[in-house]
This record gives C-alpha cells, structure tokens and sequence, in this order.
C-alpha cells in the first residue's frame, strides 16, 4: 500500500478526507510558492503543483501518493484573497452579495512507485456560488462572528454564511476547500483503493 499525504495545512481539507474515511498524513512544506500564471484557473492549477512538488521533494517521495491543492475565490476576474481587516471583509461581502462568483480549486496528484518514478494529475475544478442580496446589518452581523477572517473572499459555505447562499452549480465540497468525489476517483484509479476505510463493513 502506498502512503497517502497531504501536502495542505487547511484543516477543512484534512477534514475532507477523513470524512470519506481516507488514511492519511500530513506534510505542509514551507517553501515560498510564487506563481507566474495569470489566469484563476491556471494559478490554482500551478499553486497545487507547486505544494506538491515541493511536498514530495523534501519527504524523498517513494512508494507513495502526495496531494497537493489551492484554492480561490473570484469575482470579476479578480481573486479575493483573506480580509485584512472588517472594512475589507465588508467590501469583499457587498461585492459578492446579490451576484454570482466563481470559486476554483486545483488538485494535484503525484504518484510515485519505489523508485521514485512520478506521475501526476493536474486539474482545476470550478463551481459557481450565487449569494442572495444582503443588507449591510446582515454583512455586518456576519462579519461581527469572526467568521469571515480566515477564509478567501471572507466567508465559509459551510459556516453561518450558508444563510445567504442562493444555489450553487458545481461540487460544493469545492468551494469548502477539496473537491472530495473528483480526488476520490483519481485514488482509486491509482490503486489507492485500500486506504478508504469502511468501519461499519461487518458481514460485506
């Protein structure tokens, strides 16, 4: 069985993967990651390669699979990164609100055999997310529970900020962070198959 690793320090993404009940482990690299794509879809793509690579450098990778994945949220061809500070949040929030944006995220998969042999899969997956119209008190009331401080475009999908999704089209587990079922068959294309636990199997 190779050894599973998750190149991303997000713990949404982890909690991702043990929902689906996958084995693995954690390796974030410190390594700066500068991109010189200029299109959302493309700097996902070439940041998750990057972790990756990076990831598999530094652990020597052999007889394993590392994943790497990044992650943004943009509007107007613009990518919205985390608030600096409420105002920001707030602008991020009245922009967003009342219209539909995108959300992207690349998934790199490097698989190695025992001699260090790579191959890889490199995609971006894109969701749209539509946002009903807000009221600055309802902006600020979610900008008051701290939520939106840590997240890219200044909300979670999976938080309070679900209140205010109108629809979406595309994976939502996406817009969370990991595109769960996509990676899920890439795994068991490369004989990861193994490394899905099913606790409840008694009798299968």
């Amino acid at each position: 069985m190779k050894k599973l690793i998750l190149g991303s320090a997000s713990p949404r993404r982890r909690e991702l993967l043990e929902q689906i009940g996958v084995k693995f482990e954690v390796f974030v690299s410190k390594k700066e990651e500068v991109y010189t794509s200029t299109e959302p879809e493309e700097i996902v793509k070439e940041l998750a390669l990057m972790k990756a690579e990076n990831v598999a450098s530094e652990i020597r990778a052999k007889n394993a699979i590392v994943i790497g994945a990044d992650t943004v949220v943009v509007q107007d061809n613009r990518i919205l990164g985390k608030p600096k500070d409420k105002e920001d949040a707030f602008a991020m929030i009245q922009n967003l609100q009342g219209r539909m944006h995108k959300v992207y995220t690349g998934v790199a998969v490097l698989e190695f055999d025992e001699n260090g042999k790579k191959e890889m899969v490199n995609h971006a997956v894109e969701t749209k997310v539509y946002v009903h119209a807000m009221t600055e008190a309802e902006i600020w009331e979610y900008i008051l529970t701290g939520e939106p401080m840590d997240k890219a475009g200044a909300y979670g999908i999976q938080g309070r900020f679900g209140a205010f999704i109108d629809r979406i089209e595309g994976d939502y587990y996406n817009v969370v962070g990991l595109p769960i079922s996509y990676l899920y068959q890439i795994l068991k294309k490369s004989g990861m198959r193994d490394n899905i636990l099913y606790t409840d199997n008694e009798g299968v």
